[in-house]
């Protein structure tokens, strides 16, 4: 573990103290400031999906970063258009356009903000109330911290915001109770709720909420911040249930590292936004376009929905083979260890020991989400470690 020292001084203390400080990565590959190897099965929180240092991203910024930074919103640049006509195709499968349209903005919370403004605007005067999901995530914000299903994370900051109440994830009941479309706008929801564990819901759920909220004409809007662009092995989790949702957010992947994030919405949605109506001063400016254009292009060119779930198949089969690991689930390559109660921060340590990081998002989890592009043979090594992990930890 690396040991050398790093002035963190002049950072503020919302992070605790961190294990290891990395220096350099490459592929599914990371080096700390000693120069010991590690194997990343985290991605920076599902973040670098094609791997640290792709060339094909590295090579996009260096030239977009010689041509042209930032110009603002108050006029056009030419590489924002045509990612968000390639999000729209994706949204649609991949094949078709889906005929909606794109605000971008810098970060997952920043989408999910667009998307609770957006819900409020189409839906009007009374009905601004968003139905979310207990222990689901999306993001820091105030408001997005309101819609966040987690009461510890809303303590230090009351009062939050307004016009949010939460209900039990995948249970329709509740949420039937909860849809009074006098006064709820909209419902957000992950397709698969990451930080709360990798909690995947009844194969109907999606299907039944679509049905629900078209029903009563409510907004379903999709949270793909984590799950989207490949890692469960499709585009986006959504398509997974078939469904068309009104208004989908994405961010984490879809820069491989580079800030960006997006709000999606069905044509008519977007309609209820006009000029001035909501605004990002770095929102699709050309550098981090550049750097989504080139990501998408090179998942496209490299099947990633394909290959997570084929290296998922492989990684899931091999977690659920190891000695003290009660059950596996996810999608893709999106995946958590059950590996009982209270043991996981101690696996992850003993993980990162041996040159592995993953990470644990409670306390019988470990959450697995390496690159897209990952090996066999790094599959392999990784179960290796976490076997020695598994043993070691209390």
């Amino acid at each position: 573990m690396s040991t050398a020292a790093v002035d963190r001084s002049a950072l503020m203390h919302t992070y605790a103290d961190p294990p290891v400080t990395f220096a350099r990565g490459q592929g599914t590959q990371l080096w700390d400031t000693e120069g010991r190897r590690y194997l990343d099965f985290l991605s920076g929180l599902a973040v670098t999906s094609l791997g640290h240092a792709h060339a094909a991203v590295a090579d996009a910024l260096d030239e977009q970063a010689r041509t042209l930074l930032h110009v603002s919103n108050l006029f056009g640049n030419t590489v924002a258009p045509e990612v968000a006509a390639t999000i729209d195709r994706l949204i649609g499968g991949g094949g078709r356009r889906a005929g909606g349209q794109v605000f971008f903005a810098n970060s997952g919370a920043e989408a999910n903000e667009c998307a609770l403004k957006l819900a409020r605007r189409w839906a009007g005067l009374g009905r601004h109330v968003v139905v979310c999901a207990w222990d689901g995530f999306h993001g820091r914000t105030l408001a997005t911290l309101h819609a966040t299903g987690q009461p510890a994370k809303h303590a230090p900051y009351e009062p939050l915001p307004e016009g949010f109440e939460h209900v039990p994830y995948d249970d329709m009941d509740a949420l039937e109770a909860a849809c009074d479309p006098a006064r709820i706008g909209a419902v957000l929801i992950e397709p698969i709720q990451g930080e709360a564990g990798v909690i995947v819901p009844s194969s109907d759920y999606l299907g039944a909420l679509r049905a629900l909220c078209s029903e009563r004409g409510i907004l379903l809007m999709v949270d793909e911040v984590q799950t989207g662009l490949g890692r469960t092995g499709r585009w986006f989790g959504f398509q997974h249930a078939g469904i068309e949702p009104d208004v989908v957010t994405m961010a984490k992947a879809l820069g491989n590292g580079v800030p960006i994030g997006a709000c999606w919405a069905r044509a008519e949605v977007a309609a209820a936004f006009g000029p001035g109506d909501h605004a990002s001063t770095f929102g699709g400016q050309p550098l981090a376009a550049a750097a989504a254009r080139a990501t998408l292009a090179t998942m496209e060119e490299e099947d990633v929905c394909g290959r997570a779930v084929r290296a998922g198949a492989r990684l899931s089969a091999g977690l659920q083979a190891l000695p003290g690991v009660t059950g596996v689930r996810g999608a893709g390559l999106l995946v958590a260890a059950a590996v009982g109660e209270g043991r996981a921060p101690g696996v992850v340590a003993a993980a990162l020991d041996g040159g592995l990081v993953v990470n644990a998002p409670r306390p019988d989890t470990v959450r697995l989400a390496p690159p897209l592009l990952v090996s066999d043979d790094e599959i392999d090594e990784a179960l290796g470690i976490l076997a020695g992990a598994l043993a070691a930890a209390p």
